[in-house]
């Protein structure tokens, strides 16, 4: 049997010496007794894949709203090719990959239904604004509980990783570098692969120097970038892309902003108009009957405020329960 300080002992003897190493964590808010097998990176990882904020996003729109086909993207299956992504990167620069899964599993946990669309209207009706960033520390840190308990109590990396995967802020460890630049590497690549797949552009579309720089296909991209990473941070403090790699990543993330994102094929007027009424109905029919809310965020109420938790409840539904249950409420409505 392994136990978790022959484990810890593996990695002060094996990783990196710029690598955050499980034994020098610093902890969780709520102090707990230690696991006999796993470390503490592994066991954040185990609650957050365990947890119910985690399966539900098997059920939110990664770009596509309405796709018609098995085999588009969901924000679950985006967060996979993430944490496989970060953790290559990972193990290639001998960094600690169990917290880099961790992170990386956590990261899009605060996602509302209907993708970037939902939270761009809950950034517009919510007093102070959405950020799925910090929506997901909120997830970890308060809405997901388990045996009675707030939160998941996960370390500080951890919460630093999610919380800075996106923004301005640098996270505290390459772990969380790492998640960062790997969730741009993942859903660049993997929205050319749905783009092209639902015809809304094609393989010939994309920008030349791009395809010549980093490969033609959805493999040979994501290898062509991971490598670079691998090549150019191996043995250093930061994570870093060489600069003609990064040049051509951002051209196409500007390619598929300006034919992809933003495309009325992808998404259609009136899929938006719908997305919008959805959300804004919810939104507006909670905050004037909290008393409607479930049970356990009922009681939240008084110590967070009404709109804080209706913004909780809807950034936590999947689509098709914001679709059903908007239909079940707004034909109440429509009856009185």
């Amino acid at each position: 049997m392994i136990y978790r300080e022959n484990t810890e002992k593996r990695e002060r003897d094996i990783l990196s010496r710029y690598a955050m190493m499980a034994c020098e964590t610093r902890g969780r808010d709520i102090p707990e007794p230690l696991c006999s097998v796993r470390t503490e990176f592994q066991r954040d990882r185990d609650r957050i894949i365990h947890s119910k904020a985690f399966r539900r996003l098997m059920h939110k729109t990664q770009v596509f709203l309405a796709p018609e086909g098995d085999h588009f993207r969901t924000r679950l299956t985006h967060t996979i090719e993430v944490s496989q992504i970060a953790r290559t990167i990972a193990r290639a620069l001998s960094l600690n990959e169990d917290l880099t899964e961790a992170i990386a599993m956590g990261h899009d946990l605060g996602h509302t239904p209907f993708g970037h669309n939902g939270e761009s209207i809950l950034n517009e009706i919510h007093p102070g604004g959405f950020k799925h960033n910090e929506q997901s520390l909120r997830v970890v840190e308060v809405l997901e509980n388990s045996h009675n308990k707030r939160g998941m109590n996960l370390t500080l990396e951890v919460r630093d990783g999610i919380l800075n995967h996106t923004g301005p802020v640098k996270p505290l460890t390459l772990e969380g570098c790492i998640v960062k630049i790997s969730d741009r590497i993942a859903y660049i690549n993997h929205d050319i692969d749905d783009a092209i797949r639902s015809g809304v552009i094609t393989a010939d579309d994309l920008p030349a120097s791009c395809v010549a720089a980093l490969g033609k296909t959805h493999g040979e991209r994501i290898d062509t970038m991971v490598k670079d990473i691998a090549i150019h941070s191996f043995d250093k403090d930061d994570i870093i892309m060489s600069e003609d790699t990064l040049n051509h990543m951002n051209v196409l993330r500007e390619f598929m902003f300006a034919n992809v994102y933003y495309n009325s094929k992808v998404k259609k007027e009136e899929e938006l108009t719908r997305v919008r009424d959805i959300i804004v109905f919810l939104y507006g029919y909670f905050s004037d009957r909290p008393e409607q809310l479930p049970k356990e965020l009922q009681a939240m109420t008084e110590e967070f405020g009404t709109a804080e938790i209706v913004k909780d409840y809807i950034a936590g539904m999947t689509d098709r329960f914001a679709i059903n249950l908007y239909r079940e409420l707004h034909n109440g409505e429509s009856r009185k």
